[in-house]
């Protein structure tokens, strides 16, 4: 499986090799949606939290006589059917973390590269280097590799600040180091960028 090779400006340089362990792999689209579902799933506080009858003021003494009001009869003022009573079946404090095994995750992580790789939609960067942050040259390189304006994922081997500052202000691109790479972020970009460097860690970290 090959991906396009692009220099520092952006030009193109022909074509780089992506190692096969990672890039051309079965997709497994069910792990895949756990793999996402997880990552979500544990995005979330789970803090969510309403009064039922038991937690409200109030109660004890009956609202109102059994009888001859013409209204229903009713035993609290409490109740879920009463004005400022509590909420029946209401949210509660729960956790929606999931565990899924490493092999799984790992499967599901190849399973979106080789999904990207096979929609062409993977490039790579000679480098990214800014002696200090110039969003416009990072955005003129975008540009002239055709995926200015998509949903990018740039992944780099290591923090640069400069680079960083450079990419951050960039409309609908999102950066992450090699070793963080994860299917939810891959699975939501239309175009995966990563620098050799970026590439090398990347196969050193999940090819194992």
């Amino acid at each position: 499986m090959n991906a396009k090779l692009y220099g520092l400006d952006g030009s193109e340089k022909g074509t780089t090799a992506l190692p096969d362990e990672l890039f051309a792999q079965p997709v497994h689209e069910h792990l895949v949606w756990l793999a996402v579902k997880r990552h979500l799933g544990n995005q979330r506080q789970g803090t969510s939290s309403v009064k039922n009858r038991g937690s409200v003021s109030g109660g004890g003494k009956k609202p109102f006589k059994q009888k001859g009001t013409g209204r229903a009869r009713q035993g609290s003022n409490t109740s879920p059917l009463m004005p400022g009573g509590g909420r029946a079946f209401g949210p509660r404090p729960r956790d929606y973390r999931t565990d899924m095994p490493k092999k799984q995750r790992r499967q599901a992580l190849v399973s979106a590269l080789s999904l990207k790789a096979t929609s062409d939609a993977v490039s790579v960067l000679e480098a990214l280097s800014a002696e200090a942050p110039k969003t416009a040259k990072v955005a003129g390189v975008l540009k002239k590799m055709g995926v200015y304006g998509k949903r990018t994922l740039l992944v780099v081997d290591q923090q640069n600040e400069a680079v960083w500052k450079s990419v951050r202000n960039i409309d609908k691109l999102e950066t992450t180091l090699a070793h963080q790479l994860n299917t939810y972020d891959l699975m939501k970009a239309e175009a995966l960028i990563l620098t050799a460097d970026g590439l090398a860690r990347v196969k050193e970290v999940f090819s194992k």
